[in-house]
């Protein structure tokens, strides 16, 4: 099969989405798929042997790390010589629009896969009046797709009740050769060390992600002040490190900057407490590689993540900041219980390897094709009127991408 992705992130960003874009790809192409990435450009031209065509893109103002690209005419022309067999849309924003697009025109199964939500992001760069606008700009775009993919249950219901249809579960996937326990002592003592900058023995809490508003970070130094002694370490970087580094400014918390592969698994096993106060999560996958490598978790219980801590088996979920300090309290008070959590955070986190994953996805683009295939055959005599077209243009802001592909 050939497969065409446009996504508004890729690698080198570093990101949830980039992780499981870049986990697909790889199964895909060991299953023996041929794979074509539209991304905005970032230096990088080939990945795992499918090529990636930078487009051209300029940093978006509110989230500077997000680069927001316009397709180009060309595209088209790189679409016949490919031949794809699907287009798989991620999070379209401005340039996966055209890959809805270009499915319509080219009469292609289509699959649009939902992993940020935007509508609740809003809120926190004060556009929260914005958030029924682009639930309706969201259903249009996803309702043009054969089949709409989510990262969790919480993501599934969300949208289905805003009105996108046709929506799936992609189950979730985690690397577990990288992200494991069992680490050799002097690595783990090494680590740990740099993230307690120089203070091994005091109670470690761990955070990992973007630093950026809409990941309600704040909330963290009430929990770090609640637990008297703990030490916190952030590891990764985003819009919202300078205005972190002031909110945290007379704590005992550390900037790791960002950290990858054998180094953040390291990481990971090294620290006591994996705490995630986000409420916007669409699936949550930092957690599962948290819980990969065995560090217990104390998460917000909200969007996907319920999905995967069972609260009290394999984590613990809080609703309140004064329940994140009992759980994380109860934890580095307990040896025997953190080891617990830790070894049943492991035992469910291996129960999603990428290969399912990526094999579940082979079986929704299968469907999404019989779906194409069916709806040409309802429509083979109708001709395309005026009103399709504009109904297609409402896809973007004032139809800016149809008058550039054009």
């Amino acid at each position: 099969m050939r497969i065409a992705f446009f996504s508004e992130t890729f690698l080198p960003k570093v990101d949830g989405i980039v992780t499981r874009l870049r986990n697909t790809i790889l199964q895909l192409r060991r299953l023996g798929h041929e794979v074509l990435i539209f991304a905005p450009e970032g230096g990088i031209s080939d990945f795992e042997g499918a090529r990636v065509i930078g487009m051209r893109a300029r940093p978006f103002p509110l989230y500077p790390e997000l680069k927001l690209a316009l397709p180009r005419t060309s595209m088209r022309k790189l679409l016949d010589e490919f031949r794809p067999d699907v287009i798989h849309a991620v999070d379209p924003a401005l340039l996966a629009i055209a890959g809805i697009y270009y499915a319509d025109k080219m009469k292609l199964p289509l699959v649009v896969s939902y992993h940020t939500q935007i509508p609740k992001y809003l809120h926190y760069y004060n556009l929260g009046w914005t958030e029924s606008g682009v639930w309706k700009l969201l259903r249009l775009r996803h309702n043009r797709a054969d089949l709409n993919l989510c990262t969790s249950s919480a993501m599934v219901e969300e949208l289905t009740a805003h009105g996108v249809e046709r929506v799936n579960l992609w189950q979730r996937g985690i690397d577990t050769d990288t992200y494991r326990p069992d680490r050799h002592a002097e690595e783990l003592a090494a680590m740990r060390s740099y993230l307690t900058g120089g203070n091994p023995s005091a109670p470690l809490l761990l955070y990992v992600g973007r630093l950026s508003a809409e990941k309600n970070i704040e909330e963290l130094r009430d929990i770090l002040t609640g637990i008297p002694g703990s030490r916190l370490a952030l590891v990764g970087g985003g819009p919202h490190r300078e205005a972190l580094g002031k909110h945290f400014e007379g704590t005992p918390t550390f900037f790791a900057g960002y950290l990858q592969g054998e180094k953040l698994a390291q990481a990971f096993s090294a620290a006591d407490v994996f705490t995630l106060t986000s409420k916007t999560e669409t699936l949550g996958l930092v957690l599962l590689e948290a819980m990969a490598a065995g560090c217990p978790v104390v998460a917000a219980r909200a969007g996907g993540i319920p999905d995967i801590v069972a609260d009290g088996v394999n984590g613990f979920l809080f609703d309140t900041t004064e329940q994140a300090i009992g759980h994380a309290t109860r934890l580095l008070g307990d040896a025997e219980l953190r080891q617990s959590i830790g070894q049943c955070a492991r035992t469910e986190a291996e129960r999603w390897g990428w290969a399912a994953a990526t094999r579940q996805l082979e079986s929704y683009y299968e469907m999404a094709e019989a779906r194409k295939l069916s709806v040409l055959e309802a429509k083979r005599n109708v001709v395309e009127t005026p009103n399709a077209m504009r109904e297609l243009a409402k896809l973007t802001t004032l139809g800016v991408i149809r008058r550039v592909l054009r």
